[in-house]
């Protein structure tokens, strides 16, 4: 693993790749890099979601840390913008999440806290990053009395509850929702938070077994949903991932509902309540761009950012405004939440549907969506950045722009640290996108499949 943050926290293969002792050492590095600012014993919250893996994960990770010096207060299974507003609200130096949310059971990783409840900044990444990869002789333990304790908060997930129930007056009753639970943190936290709003709640994907979570369900997989809401007469959808922090909307029909739909939805219902401050939401550069022109008909402005939750949570917390996501389902309401929350998602959507009056179809329909096409192309290690230098390829983008012209745009960016390219074509016409889509691609394929041939220097 040659750099251990990607825009999410950490990732990997659980126990082979994300080993025990990597999680160990950045239990320890984590302790490291906070004690040079903190000159105090230290406390970091640790939650986990449902995977086969979190717990050995836990277990190496509270070794870490209690071999650092630092004590760990154990929260369990629960979603892990419940572990960014305990570390916040119970003064914790660091909360950490365990979870590789909507992937895979193999799959797993961390998501590192502040104090403040939000994602640590990138100077502790680095700091972390460069003692457990360049540095680990660096990484002090300790003994005797030094070494921390651990203890756990037995009222973890009632005390998160209690907190989602008094951020409004919300009052479901007479409405009907399924729930995808996907097998994850929301399989327990998610009836209990709704049925106490008064929602009549119909729950699927909500027995994990170590195994299953994500695993055709959730937000990659809503195709069942459209035949349960039927036969359940629901007015709505709602599907989580497996640490509950993107939440994507089924509506009456069966038609899915993704994360620039909700924003859409949001944004209309918090400019009516007077919410949406600056009339802004800040989107990312792979948003829908039929969110553009639903945003411009409607008066309401539209910050950039890059994709990943920190760099939307700078924008908002930059600009004060209250609301921004990703067409995943990662939805950020800063006023309520330091993080994404799905279950809190989940309640503003039920809220707005609720407060309109109409039906979920009606809701969505504020925004049309335009036809995309996404292709990821693997080049090799040495064509990282320097593919954006090759002529071939941004004189074939340019020429495909401009054949787009307002009805569409190109999206070509390189996907975090993987040599992967990532091709993202929109328009009102599928098979022109689809066409420039796979022409991009494959003049990428064309020109970086190769070793680059360097000139001889004289």
């Amino acid at each position: 693993m040659e750099k251990l943050f990607s825009t999410d926290g950490i990732t990997g293969t659980a126990i082979t790749e994300l080993t025990c002792e990597l999680i160990m050492q950045t239990g320890r590095a984590l302790v490291l890099s906070l004690s040079k600012k903190l000159k105090h014993r230290l406390t970091v919250f640790v939650g986990r979601d449902t995977r086969i893996s979190s717990e050995v994960l836990e277990n190496a990770l509270v070794a870490g840390l209690c071999s650092a010096g630092a004590d760990v207060v154990k929260l369990g299974v629960l979603p892990s913008a419940a572990v960014a507003y305990l570390t916040k609200s119970r003064n914790a130096d660091a909360g950490v999440m365990i979870s590789a949310s909507h992937q895979s059971y193999e799959m797993n990783g961390l998501k590192i806290f502040s104090g403040a409840g939000y994602k640590i900044s990138e100077d502790i990444e680095d700091e972390i990053e460069k003692a457990v990869l360049l540095h680990p002789e660096t990484i002090l333990i300790k003994s005797h009395d030094s070494v921390g304790t651990i203890s756990t908060y037995k009222d973890a997930e009632w005390d998160y509850i209690r907190h989602i129930m008094k951020l409004g007056k919300y009052d479901f009753t007479g409405m009907r929702a399924v729930i995808d639970c996907a097998n994850g943190c929301a399989s327990q936290t998610a009836e209990k938070l709704y049925s106490a709003l008064g929602l009549k709640c119909f729950l699927l994907n909500n027995h994990p077994d170590g195994k299953n979570i994500n695993n055709r369900c959730g937000v990659l997989h809503t195709g069942l949903m459209a035949r349960i809401i039927k036969e359940k007469r629901a007015d709505i959808g709602i599907v989580f991932d497996g640490d509950a922090c993107k939440c994507l909307a089924i509506n009456e029909n069966g038609d899915i509902i993704d994360g620039d739909q909700v924003m859409a939805i949001l944004s209309l219902y918090y400019k009516k309540e007077v919410k949406l401050k600056k009339e802004t939401v800040v989107i990312t550069d792979m948003s829908n761009l039929g969110f553009r022109h639903f945003a411009a008909e409607n008066g309401i402005k539209v910050i950039t950012s890059s994709p990943g939750e920190k760099c939307i949570a700078e924008k908002l917390l930059d600009g004060g405004y209250s609301l921004g996501g990703e067409q995943n389902g990662r939805v950020i309401l800063p006023e309520l939440s330091t993080t994404a929350d799905g279950l809190l998602t989940g309640i503003q959507l039920l809220d707005a549907l609720k407060k309109s009056g109409r039906k979920m179809s009606e809701l969505s329909a504020v925004m049309e969506k335009y036809p995309q096409v996404m292709i990821n192309v693997s080049i090799l290690p040495q064509y990282k950045e320097l593919w954006k230098n090759n002529h071939h390829i941004t004189d074939l983008i340019e020429k495909r722009q401009y054949g787009l012209g307002d009805d569409g745009r190109i999206f070509v960016r390189e996907a975090g640290t993987e040599p992967l390219i990532r091709v993202m074509v929109e328009g009102k016409s599928f098979e022109k996108i689809n066409k420039y889509a796979v022409e991009i691609s494959d003049k990428i394929k064309e020109q970086t499949s190769r070793e680059p041939v360097l000139s001889a220097g004289k």
